[in-house]
């Protein structure tokens, strides 16, 4: 279930770029005590401490982990992970995709989420454990994601042991929220909640954009007097808190980033600003957390319900050992999706490690690349693919020249609405062409965003 709360916007102020999702209120459905059951005092007071904090952003939602006390003991451990696969995939046995198929098991691609999401689900899943979130995934057609609460509950967790085998310790620590999770984005889900399973300390998910605050200032007295033990964003949002100089207030223990490719200037400008580990974590809303690593070598893959193959991008053949492919996992965290054998449309090649363990070196995942505006501000692609998706589009390419002017090709997609969204969020010249398949962006995984006035390499490092 979802679950949306919060202040309400202006009613006078009408904002041609609004999307309905993002409206404060919209589905309040649930009482404090349903979002919490185990909440005690002390948990909310700290919950009401920073919903109302005069400097605080709009909040948009609210919702809680719904743990019962049996259930905030069991997600502070991890799943076992001996003879793991054999009930996984008896689990997948019992789902519609997979009750006919053959025993080696085909490949999954998000195309098909996208057109069945209930035949991923077992039959006889527990619903009543189901949260719900978004993805936007590598080409844009938006999916609703079926979450476990205590899959999602047992994710703070990892990021403490993460944290803990890069040196750094996490430990309850007065009223600071435990986990700050950043997003910059003109809007955005923003909550408050309460970690139940970690001394019922808060945790809050933040927009650094502009539009979320009533002033800079606000911002920077709202972060410092948070400061939270652990911060959690993409490349975009954690260098807007180092260009806006806000490392300045905050002490975090762990730095993680995820979503899109960090690259080794901004992790080394990340780890100079805030003098702590910075963990770069792989994996997919769909698949979970995969693998980490906390310097700019291959990924560790985790030690979790996971495995990972590297196959042919034309066929389900494993490429040969240490060569490029394309990166399919099977992923077993999440009781209410068991995938098997999922295509992440990311690429990179299979390493052993020194420890014996296994890496992923030379991944290609999304891109992280921001466009220049009229104005010369610079808007992250997270901006132009909410419009994309509220449009119709299952898929684009857009590219910015030196000129400024923007080219978008789209698929399954209102060109004329997408150009008029485009020419309102950038404040540019805009050109749209429609496409009818995906497929006819390209082969392979398309590059959605390129602009030549934010070269991606520099991944905001400056």
């Amino acid at each position: 279930m979802s679950d949306q709360g919060g202040v309400g916007a202006d009613p006078d102020a009408v904002d041609p770029l609004a999307l309905p999702e993002y409206a404060p209120g919209a589905a309040a459905v649930l009482t404090d005590a349903e979002r919490w059951p185990t909440l005690d005092d002390a948990g909310a007071t700290r919950l009401a401490r920073w919903r109302d904090h005069p400097d605080a952003p709009q909040w948009t939602h609210a919702t809680g982990d719904r743990l019962t006390a049996a259930q905030v003991e069991r997600v502070r451990h991890p799943l076992p992970t001996e003879g793991w696969l054999d009930d996984h995939l008896a689990a997948v046995r019992r789902t519609l995709r997979h009750r006919g198929m053959p025993a080696d098991y085909p490949t999954t691609r998000r195309v098909d989420l996208v057109a069945d999401l209930g035949a991923h689900v077992p039959l006889d899943a527990d619903l009543g454990r189901m949260l719900h979130g978004t993805s936007s995934g590598s080409t844009g057609a938006a999916l609703l994601i079926p979450d476990d609460i205590e899959e999602v509950a047992r994710g703070f967790h990892l990021l403490v042991a993460l944290a803990r085998a890069a040196g750094a310790t996490v430990t309850p620590d007065g009223d600071r929220l435990a986990v700050a999770n950043l997003v910059f984005q003109r809007q955005a889900f923003t909550y408050v909640s309460v970690i139940s399973s970690f001394a019922q300390r808060a945790m809050a998910r933040i927009n650094l954009h502009v539009s979320a605050w009533t002033d800079a200032e606000a911002r920077r007295r709202f972060l410092a007097d948070a400061d939270p033990q652990i911060l959690s964003g993409h490349p975009t949002s954690l260098a807007e808190l180092v260009d806006s100089g806000l490392d300045r207030v905050l002490h975090p223990s762990v730095v993680f980033s995820g979503a899109m490719a960090l690259s080794a200037p901004l992790r080394a400008r990340l780890e100079s600003a805030f003098g702590c580990p910075v963990i770069d974590v792989y994996g997919l809303h769909e698949t979970r957390p995969i693998a980490a690593r906390a310097d700019d070598g291959p990924f560790r893959v985790l030690d979790r319900r996971v495995h990972v193959e590297v196959l042919d991008p034309r066929d389900d053949v494993p490429v040969p050992d240490g060569e490029v492919g394309e990166i399919t996992v099977t992923a077993g965290e999440n009781p209410l999706l068991p995938l098997v054998r999922y295509r992440t449309g990311d690429y990179g090649r299979l390493v052993r490690l020194a420890d014996g363990t296994v890496g992923i070196a030379d991944l290609e995942g999304r891109e992280n690349t921001r466009f220049r505006a009229g104005d010369g501000s610079l808007i992250a692609c997270v901006d132009l693919t909410q419009h994309l998706q509220a449009h119709g589009a299952e898929g684009w390419s857009v590219v910015q020249g030196d000129d400024l002017v923007v080219h978008a090709t789209v698929a399954g997609a209102d060109a004329e609405a997408v150009e008029a969204a485009l020419a309102a969020l950038l404040g540019v010249p805009i050109t749209v062409t429609a496409v009818p398949r995906v497929v006819d962006l390209g082969e392979g995984k398309p590059r959605r965003y390129r602009s030549s006035v934010d070269d991606p390499g520099r991944t905001l490092a400056g």
